[in-house]
C-alpha cells in the first residue's frame, strides 16, 4: 500500500493546530471531510492518531511518531521547491529532551554527547518545572526527561526512571576566598570550614540540601547561610564571585576546577546527587534512546 499524502497533509495540519474547526476553515473544506481523510490514514497505518480531550485533539504516541515523519516529509518537499537543482539535504531524526531547570548543564551535555556529533540528528532541549516536564512526557512531547530525582510511581504509572549517574557533593570555593584553608582532612577540618566561611546552599526542596542540613547537625555546626539558590548555574556563579563556599557537585563547576578558578576543599560524606533519565514504556520508543541510555 502506498501512503496517501493528501490524508497525511490533513493529519499534519490538524496535529499542529489541534483544532478541527480552524483547520477546516483555513483549508476551506468541511470538518467531516477532514475527519474522513484522517480516519483513512488511521486505518492504513493501523493505529489511532488522536485522542479527544474536550474540544482539542491530542496526539497519541503513534500520532506523535506520525507527526515526526510528516514534518520530515513536508519539510523535504519545501526544501525541494526552494533548492531545486542543488543537492538535497539528508533527513534528520529528532530527539526531544525535557530537563529540569536546575540540572547541571555539564551533565546534560555529557548525556547527549553520543548524538551531538551526528549530522542526521536534531536535538531539541526544553527546560521547565518537573511536573510540567512529566506531563509533557506523558503527552509524548518528550522522548526523555532528565532530572536529579526520580518521580514517585506505582503499578499504574508507565514511566521508568533510569539512574544513569551519581556524583559526590563537595564544598567548593574561590581560591582567593579560601586563603590558607587547604583541603579538609577530616570531620574536624570540615566542621571548621563550615563554621568559618559563609555557605551557599541549594534550596530546602532538594535532596542535597536535606543531606547537608543533616550533616551539619551531626557535626554540631550551624553554618552561616550566605545564599539559597534553586539553580545550579546561579550557584556556580555565586561561588565564582566569592560569595561563599558552595555545596555543589564538582561536575557542575568542572571547567572552573580545571582552570583553578575554584578549588574543591572537601567532599561532603554521604551526600551524592543522582541523575535520572525518565522514559515512558512505549510501543514505539525513539530508537535514539538506546544511544544515550547506553
Amino acid at each position: 500500500m502506498r501512503l496517501n499524502l493528501n490524508h497525511l497533509r490533513y493529519f499534519w495540519a490538524v496535529a499542529h493546530e489541534g483544532n478541527l474547526t480552524r483547520v477546516a476553515k483555513t483549508l476551506n473544506v468541511s470538518q467531516s471531510a477532514i475527519s474522513i481523510q484522517i480516519g483513512k490514514l488511521e486505518h492504513q497505518v493501523g493505529h489511532k492518531l488522536f485522542d479527544r480531550q474536550g474540544k482539542r485533539l491530542v496526539l497519541t504516541e503513534a500520532g506523535r511518531i506520525a507527526l515526526d515523519y510528516a514534518d520530515t516529509i513536508f519539510a523535504a518537499g519545501a526544501e525541494l521547491l526552494a533548492t531545486l537543482g542543488e543537492q538535497e539535504g539528508r533527513a534528520r531524526n529528532v530527539f526531544r529532551v525535557g530537563a529540569i531547570a536546575t540540572l547541571s548543564r555539564n551533565f546534560q551535555i555529557g548525556f547527549l554527547r553520543p548524538l551531538l556529533s551526528r549530522a542526521d540528528v536534531e536535538v531539541v532541549v526544553r527546560s521547565g518545572p518537573f511536573a510540567d516536564l512529566i506531563a509533557g512526557l506523558m503527552a509524548h512531547r518528550f522522548d526523555v526527561v532528565l532530572s536529579n530525582h526520580a518521580p514517585q510511581r506505582d503499578a499504574a504509572t508507565s514511566w521508568v526512571a533510569h539512574q544513569i549517574d551519581s556524583q559526590p557533593v563537595s564544598l567548593i570555593g574561590a581560591s582567593d576566598l579560601i586563603g590558607s584553608d587547604g583541603p579538609a582532612g577530616g570531620e574536624q577540618s570540615l566542621a571548621h570550614l563550615l563554621a568559618t566561611h559563609p555557605i551557599i546552599v541549594p534550596t530546602v526542596e532538594t535532596s542535597i540540601r536535606a543531606g547537608f542540613d543533616a550533616l551539619a547537625e551531626r557535626l554540631g555546626v550551624r553554618p552561616q547561610i550566605a545564599a539559597e539558590i534553586d539553580d545550579m548555574a546561579m550557584l556556580r556563579l555565586m561561588a565564582r564571585e566569592g560569595v561563599g563556599l558552595a555545596v555543589i557537585p564538582p561536575i557542575v563547576v568542572k571547567d572552573e576546577l580545571d582552570a583553578a578558578t575554584l578549588a574543591e576543599l572537601a567532599q561532603l560524606p554521604g551526600l551524592v546527587e543522582a541523575f535520572y533519565a525518565i522514559t515512558l514504556r512505549r510501543r514505539f520508543p525513539n530508537p535514539l534512546l538506546k544511544a544515550v541510555l547506553r
